[in-house]
């Protein structure tokens, strides 16, 4: 592992917090209706190597980062409870090495199903950040959930699933 972590590795470990002074274990507790609302926690949960329009104040992926992904377990685990935290809210859950929908997903409570919207955006970063930091086999088992399950229980556009679907283009793992 690389000598120093940088902020992004200290708010992941839960030693330091994001802009807004919070931690990763609070945005992970926090309710659906606030993780749909305000965006600028998902940069902070997956990061990825350009800046996001509507954080500039989070860090950005860089290859230091990756290495400290790549050699620590504790880390990846902790990015896996920020997916399972996006999981629930987008109505989806693990099975086994599979991600399936939740009984309860449906277009009303679950808006990323709609055609466009920001939510089409968080899952390519998603899909983008999980490749990224040597998690390629749940980047791909999320990406062919999405793209599985948007076109079935939703009306996701042929835009989006072009995205989700390059998304794991990246030179990640």
């Amino acid at each position: 592992m690389p000598s120093s972590s940088g902020p992004l590795i200290r708010f992941y470990l839960g030693e330091a917090t994001d802009h807004c002074q919070r931690t990763i274990d609070d945005i992970w507790a926090l309710p659906p209706f606030w993780l749909e609302h305000t965006h600028d926690y998902i940069q902070w949960l997956f990061p990825i190597p350009e800046a996001g329009r509507f954080n500039g104040f989070a860090p950005l992926l860089d290859e230091r980062e990756r290495a400290w992904f790549a050699d620590s377990n504790e880390l990846r685990e902790r990015h896996r409870r920020s997916l399972d935290v996006m999981l629930e809210f987008f109505g989806l859950t693990h099975n086994s090495d599979e991600i399936v929908p939740l009984p309860n997903l449906n277009m009303r409570e679950h808006i990323w199903l709609k055609r466009g919207g920001h939510n089409h955006l968080r899952i390519t970063r998603i899909i983008r950040s999980l490749n990224l930091c040597h998690q390629g086999e749940l980047a791909r088992a999320f990406q062919q959930a999405v793209i599985e399950i948007g076109t079935r229980h939703g009306v996701v556009s042929e835009h989006s699933i072009h995205y989700w679907r390059t998304a794991t283009q990246d030179s990640g793992n």
